[in-house]
């Protein structure tokens, strides 16, 4: 029982405060400490303070001199109750109520009894997962700082870090098994449309010099070799890489994930990738991808057994979408104020392609002033400019091969630089323009062209992996350790991803609420217990809507053990 103070703000900027006589009591159906109101004082400026002091002095006649501790006593930790620690439990108690809510942890348990193995991969798997998802590092810092000291987990204080290793060799042997039942788990539970599949690859460089130069084996399976130079999608060509492949659904929830050599060109992986998602058996699936997976021989393998696909046409000049498609006369049907689209058709019969040429005038207007200022920079960089005598100046030779100006820019006979008045007007006809080619004569221009606009979660993705989940860098040499480091990341984005949707805000808003929720450990008189603190106002609304019960009030009480250590 206690005197309880709660506030009020009026709109004028002043605070009152009232006093109530209240104490807890422990609600059942919710889980956790619930104040009960016995009498209320009132408004404490109206309050007649003598009230209050002949009501301590009453409660003090029948209280013995001496059994209250002083504010002091209690401040040093001295007295009967000594708090001993603290660790956040808000966002691990998320995550473990969906890792489990997904069947997560029933499917490798399941792996596991087939392999007739006791090690505790499930366990690992979850730790790894949570420490990617909250404080995102290194496999050894997950196990010698993390697990121990910086979040309540006991049931990964006792995994050794080998643990941690041969769990990320168990899932990757399991991995295929593991995705498909969690997908469709996810696609029921979060009644997910799975009618598109949006497909993406992006580049992972690794800090090391030399390329892997032959390919490892564990087992009977033979990794090629993986980390290789090639075209580097965040620009460091310098260094060896992998290609990560990702497929996602409507709403950003990752449905598989694949790891290539760091050569291998985007339009060589949808062969592997349409014969991994034939075997799930989706049913209606429409395949979206970029213009960087669109060739003849990728439209085939799409199309084979009745696929369907949309894919983003390469505009290349004196290629048929330059010369044919975006010469085409005809009207753009309005979709919203940013977006027109008009329908084109080419050829006849079963060979016909079907286009759809986007444009978007509100970034027409943008990459036209943008031209504008390049090109006018490169007139003032000319004007000042003098060729050396003995061949090209650094200066020339910069522009020239320069990605930014180099497009826009002729070399004379003399060796001089001018501006390349035809390839300007070149770059005009693609102003907020963009075209995407379909086989499936089922969707509308307008749903082809949104479709594909939806293509941005997987680079929504991209960056929450890179950026918030920290998938790089990457510190696994052995190809099979790569991967599931890999894997590990996706499900982290996917336990991210629930609670975004049913939360409503982004992971990280999330987090910041959840981790006022933390774990105390006291001692009281020969008694040891840990106990969640008091939920504050609006978790218990953030946990109604992401599904989750309230974390239960106690999880440990026993004696103190006899090493003062522990």
């Amino acid at each position: 029982m206690y005197l309880r103070v709660t506030k009020r703000r009026n709109a004028d900027g002043t605070e009152v405060r009232y006093y109530q006589l209240a104490e807890n009591h422990r609600d059942p159906a919710r889980g956790c400490a619930v104040a009960k109101v016995l009498y209320n004082f009132g408004r404490a400026d109206q309050l007649d303070a003598d009230q209050l002091r002949r009501l301590a002095a009453s409660i003090l006649r029948v209280v013995p001199e001496g059994t209250a501790p002083s504010a002091d006593t209690i401040a040093s930790g001295g007295g009967d109750l000594r708090i001993r620690d603290s660790w956040p439990y808000g966002g691990v108690h998320v995550l473990e109520q969906l890792w489990k809510e997904l069947d997560i942890a029933a499917v490798l348990k399941d792996c596991a009894k087939a392999r007739e193995t006791r090690q505790p991969f499930e366990r690992a798997l979850f730790a790894m997962v949570a420490n990617r998802a909250l404080s995102p590092y290194s496999k050894l810092y997950c196990w010698e700082q993390w697990l121990r000291e910086e979040v309540f987990l006991p049931s990964g204080r006792a995994l050794e870090l080998h643990h941690l290793y041969r769990a990320m060799d168990f899932l990757e042997e399991h991995k295929a098994a593991v995705e498909k039942a969690v997908y469709f788990k996810v696609a029921d539970l979060m009644n997910a449309d799975v009618d598109l599949i949006f497909y993406d690859t992006t580049s992972l460089h690794f800090e090391i010099d030399d390329e892997d130069e032959s390919p490892q084996a564990k087992g009977d399976r033979a990794y090629p070799a993986q980390r290789k130079r090639g075209y580097s999608k965040n620009g460091r060509d310098d260094a060896p890489q992998i290609v990560i492949g990702l497929a996602v659904t409507r709403d950003g929830l990752p449905v598989r994930s694949w790891v290539f050599p760091g050569n291998t060109a985007d339009v060589a992986t949808v062969e592997k990738v349409k014969a991994d998602l034939r075997g799930w058996r989706l049913g209606r699936c429409v395949f979206v991808g970029d213009a960087g997976m669109t060739s003849e021989e990728n439209r085939r393998t799409l199309a084979l057994g009745g696929g369907k696909y949309i894919l983003g046409a390469k505009m290349r000049a004196g290629d048929e979408v330059t010369k044919v498609v975006l010469a085409r006369q005809g009207r753009y049907h309005e979709v919203k104020g940013n977006l027109r689209v008009k329908e084109v058709i080419v050829g006849d019969g079963e060979r016909r392609r079907r286009y759809v040429v986007c444009h978007n005038p509100d970034e027409a207007t943008r990459q036209q002033e943008h031209r504008q200022k390049l090109v006018a920079q490169l007139e003032v960089d000319i004007a000042t400019m003098k060729a050396d005598s003995g061949g090209h100046s650094k200066r020339i030779c910069a522009l020239l091969t320069s990605s930014r100006y180099g497009r826009y820019l002729r070399e004379t006979a003399t060796g001089k630089l001018r501006i390349d008045r035809a390839a300007v007007a070149e770059a005009e006809r693609y102003d907020g323009k963009w075209v995407i080619t379909s086989n499936d004569d089922t969707l509308t221009a307008e749903d082809l062209a949104l479709g594909y606009k939806q293509l941005l979660r997987v680079e929504q993705c991209w960056r929450q992996l890179k950026s918030g989940l920290r998938m790089r860098p990457v510190f696994h040499w052995r190809p099979w350790r790569i991967q599931a480091h890999v894997t590990i990341s996706v499900l982290a984005l996917l336990l991210e991803r629930v609670a975004e949707i049913r939360g409503g805000d982004t992971w990280r808003n999330i987090v910041a609420l959840l981790d006022s929720i933390k774990v105390i450990e006291y001692d009281r008189g020969e008694t040891r217990i840990q106990q969640t603190s008091e939920l504050r106002a609006g978790i218990e609304a953030l946990l109604v809507k992401l599904g989750v019960p309230p974390p239960p009030m106690l999880h440990a009480i026993g004696p103190i053990p006899a090493d003062p250590a522990v």
